[in-house]
């Protein structure tokens, strides 16, 4: 008998584990396919197996999924990665595997054809306007009023986000994001949109169901990097309930409502107003399980493998993280603490991402983390106090790039819990 797989198209060193994980826990055989399979190095032990393939390339990944199908019983094809999702969601439909429609991905994923969309169907959303070069930059935040975000029209993690308070702001991001710095995944426009203020909250949503709503903040502007968050948000009645209303509003408008959608809003004087919707689970899915029991991956997988899921909460409980972010550029002298982070009651993840010696230098999006950690328990105020104790005995020191002309200067040790 054939061997029963599934097929990861892409994934990454953060999120691709988790995936193969629940992979193996439903009793099937991994197979990512991936431009660059080395992210799963560290997997070889698990038995997954890699494959080098443009994954940007349909008829490439078309070839080496007939070829895997010959010899495995392809149970599903998924992806861990939003810049391929869609595709993946193509070779379902060729392969008549269970799957989302890749023309909603697609336009979801052009936050332009997105915000367009919801604005039709009367979701709350900031004002915006589409820009391809300085001048129409400049004129779009004139309408809308500074100050603005300035983002691609296609991206993740934050990449090219920044929020713009003057015209100088809004010439230098603007320089930047055409100058040949920023790596464009489609043609190069840019959204402006209205600075949203206000608590930021991410609802997961599996199907048609909101399944918790988690709240999120970030670093020092100009740039929107995640440093910490909690699940489920605390919320009033009322506020749950409007947040839950304008989520599942954006399903229809949207063209989802198959498996998962990651929704983030921000609470502002008008309620509750959409800042992006991710055809795709919402980073940190492990505080779902955390605080409700439901394995969002494991139950996405059973959807795309065409088993029934169940997203009933085993129990409830309050989960946060904070990340690791470094205040400065240099070389990382050490780092040290997780240990003992580690060893306190309630903490039940503390991951480091960085190796002493490592130069860092800071792109105002996901790739500044350096390690997170991660705490439960029964009561926000506890987790939240847990959480401090354990990034308090987390601290670095990070030396400056030397300057010519000048003395270097080494940098002070600098504890996370000060950021």
């Amino acid at each position: 008998m054939a061997r029963r797989t599934l097929i990861l198209i892409e994934g990454t060193r953060y999120n691709g584990p988790l995936f193969v994980q629940a992979t193996q826990r439903l009793g099937l055989h991994p197979i990512t396919l991936s431009a660059d399979p080395a992210w799963c190095d560290d997997l070889v032990a698990e038995s997954i197996e890699a494959i080098h393939v443009e994954t940007d390339n349909l008829d490439a990944l078309i070839g080496e999924c007939s070829r895997l199908r010959a010899t495995y019983d392809v149970a599903g094809i998924t992806s861990a990665q939003e810049s391929v999702y869609a595709t993946a969601a193509k070779l379902c439909r060729h392969f008549d595997l269970p799957g989302p429609n890749p023309t909603s991905i697609e336009r979801c994923c052009d936050k332009l054809a997105q915000r367009q969309l919801l604005a039709q169907a009367g979701v709350p959303i900031p004002a915006f306007s589409v820009a391809a070069n300085a001048t129409d930059v400049q004129k779009s935040a004139a309408g809308i009023g500074l100050p603005v975000i300035v983002k691609p029209t296609v991206g993740s993690g934050s990449s090219g986000v920044r929020l713009c308070r003057n015209v100088d702001d809004l010439a230098e991001h603007t320089a930047y994001l055409l100058g040949g710095k920023h790596i464009w995944r489609s043609s190069p426009r840019m959204l402006v949109e209205e600075f949203a203020q206000g608590p930021f909250y991410v609802a997961h949503v599996m199907g048609n169901e909101v399944i918790g709503i988690g709240s999120a903040d970030f670093g020092p502007p100009p740039h929107f990097v995640f440093r910490e968050g909690i699940f489920p948000a605390p919320l009033t009645d009322e506020e749950h309930r409007r947040i839950v209303d304008v989520s599942l509003s954006c399903l229809p408008a949207l063209g989802l409502g198959w498996g998962p959608t990651c929704i983030e809003l921000r609470w502002t004087t008008r309620g509750p107003v959409v800042i992006e919707v991710n055809p795709r689970l919402g980073g940190g899915p492990e505080l779902v399980q955390l605080a409700y029991g439901v394995d969002l991956i494991t139950e996405h997988i059973k959807l795309v493998i065409g088993k029934e899921w169940d997203l009933r909460r085993r129990h409830s409980c309050i989960a946060a993280w904070r990340s690791l972010l470094p205040d400065r550029d240099g070389t990382l002298d050490w780092i040290d603490g997780d240990s003992r982070a580690a060893a306190i009651p309630g903490v039940v993840e503390v991951k480091l991402s960085v190796e002493p010696k490592t130069p860092i230098v800071r792109k105002g999006d996901y790739r500044d983390h350096m390690g997170h950690v991660m705490a439960v328990s029964t009561s926000h105020a506890r987790t939240e106090a847990i959480l401090q104790r354990a990034v308090d005995l987390i601290s670095w020191s990070i030396t400056p790039f030397p300057i010519v002309g000048e003395e270097q200067q080494s940098a002070a040790p600098y504890g996370f819990a000060q950021a």
